[in-house]
């Protein structure tokens, strides 16, 4: 029998246990992968507390930006070299097929990660504004400084790559931070933090705490000596973090959920839209905030594209996570295997048409763990709940448009704008139409291009502020701005709008 590996979390450099334990299972079968040490209410205190401490000695947020963007390049390097370790828990925690995992969940990871570590080196931390001349001669210096201690709360799906958006630019800037991972994912961040220590980040400034939002989410957000907390998750959490944050004013960066539309117009590609619409919806089987779940199909292209997109859907294969040849692999957990297969139901009581799947595939293999079958709902229109709820499943839900006016009205018809795509042959017209979608990023012809130089988030209630981008460090910064005099004497001052009168 394998002995199930147990892992400790991470405060001040050292692997720490509290005699309970989170399971780790994994979703391809239900087995018990790992477990993880549980933190709570006190071991977030005590995280909080060590950040603080290295934060305040400067070990370093007084390190200069090469020094902390040599370390950071050492981090991405080393993770790189083991790849394969890193892949490897991220597949059993979260149910990632290996070429999802190791071009994406982890290999975008290290790429990311990288580009934060360059940015360490080149943010303009400090800039001097010209000199000003009235009413005296004076320079201003505009000063970028850190925060000090910063929370991060990070999600189950994309757990290694979604929380470096956090850690790296919270770290390029100078500050110390504490991450509670998801408790069902928090393996590649565990091992992400051991990397990191070997390569030189002073014990303090990267902590760890894998456990429960109810306790351990909600302190780090309530805790006054956190500065700053970004999450990524779900609207609902999102809205109780904003409230929680606000009893202490800290600031927050909200990446929230997305029901993201693909428009397809009626001079697109269609075997590149099929195939692109397939991908923007079912990759990592539709559990990534911005999948195209929603896609906007012209009446007189309805049929046609519908039927191309079963035939090309029926092609997606279902397998082990470890198989090269498998495409999609399971839902995370029972809970929201559940809540995936309930949705389709509804959408189909609600008049939708279920043309592919549906429901759990057949075979021995697909019996135990979470596992959903790719499926396309039809007819279906935008004011029912499978068009308008975020599914997190292999579900597409294709709607008609009369005219692009119509499209856009449907598209924007939503409390999400996180993502949209467009698909046509056409620059000029797709650029145009790009313009009227309310969305943070809007891809034309592809899909899950997230480049770490553009900045990452939503309108409306899909989050707040931006992740990624040449900016990504304003974040995680104070403004400050010092004024040095350069007049040189008393009466070049305009005190006398004030002090009109000698001294007697």
């Amino acid at each position: 029998m394998t002995e199930v590996p147990t892992y400790g979390m991470l405060i001040n450099g050292e692997s720490r246990e509290t005699g309970e334990w989170l399971e780790i299972r994994n979703p391809q079968d239900d087995s018990l992968a790992a477990r993880v040490a549980r933190g709570s209410t006190a071991e977030i205190d005590e995280a909080v507390t060590a950040a603080k401490r290295a934060f305040n000695s400067g070990v370093w947020s007084k390190r200069s930006p090469v020094e902390r963007s040599r370390v950071m390049a050492d981090i991405a390097e080393k993770m790189a070299e083991r790849i394969e370790d890193l892949v490897h828990v991220e597949m059993i925690a979260n149910g990632a097929t290996v070429r999802q995992a190791t071009g994406f969940h982890v290999g975008i990871a290290i790429q990311h990660f990288s580009y934060f570590a360059e940015l360490a080196g080149t943010y303009e931390f400090e800039t001097a504004l010209p000199p000003q001349t009235y009413p005296t001669l004076g320079q201003n210096i505009i000063r970028r400084e850190p925060i000090g201690v910063c929370g991060a709360i990070s999600p189950w799906n994309f757990p290694l790559v979604l929380t470096l958006w956090k850690i790296g630019p919270a770290i390029a800037a100078g500050n110390s931070i504490v991450v509670k991972p998801d408790e069902k994912t928090p393996l590649s961040l565990l091992e992400f933090g051991r990397i990191a220590e070997e390569c030189g980040l002073p014990p303090g400034v990267l902590n760890i705490v894998p456990g429960e939002g109810v306790d351990a989410g909600a302190r780090l957000v309530s805790h006054p000596d956190v500065g700053k907390v970004a999450f990524t998750g779900s609207t609902e959490i999102g809205r109780e973090i904003m409230r929680s944050a606000s009893d202490t004013v800290k600031r927050v960066t909200l990446e929230l959920g997305g029901k993201s539309p693909s428009i397809v117009l009626d001079d697109a590609d269609l075997q590149l839209a099929v195939d692109g619409v397939l991908f923007g919806c079912m990759f990592y089987s539709g559990q990534i905030c911005e999948s195209g779940t929603r896609v906007l199909v012209p009446d007189s292209l309805y049929d046609e594209f519908v039927e191309r997109l079963v035939r090309r859907a029926k092609t997606i294969k279902l397998g082990p996570t470890d198989d090269w040849e498998t495409d999609l692999g399971p839902i995370i957990s029972a809970k929201q295997h559940q809540r995936v297969l309930d949705l389709i139901a509804r959408g189909e009581d609600e008049g939708a048409k279920i043309v592919l799947g549906g429901g759990v595939p057949e075979g021995d293999e697909f019996r135990c763990g979470f596992w959903v079958e790719p499926t396309i709902l039809t007819e279906v229109t935008n004011d029912m709940k499978v068009a308008r709820e975020e599914i997190f499943g292999p579900v597409l839900c294709v709607l008609r448009y009369q005219d692009e006016d119509e499209a856009v009205e449907i598209a924007n018809d939503s409390i999400y704008g996180l993502a949209a795509t467009i698909w046509s042959s056409d620059n000029a017209r797709a650029l145009e139409l790009a313009e009227e979608l309310q969305a943070g990023t809007v891809w034309i012809n592809d899909h899950h291009q997230v480049n770490p130089a553009a900045p990452f988030g939503g309108y409306k209630q899909s989050g707040i502020g931006r992740e990624l981008g040449a900016n990504c460090l304003d974040e995680y910064t104070e403004t400050k701005t010092i004024y040095l005099d350069l007049s040189g004497d008393l009466e070049s001052r305009p005190y006398d709008l004030l002090l009109s009168h000698d001294e007697e």
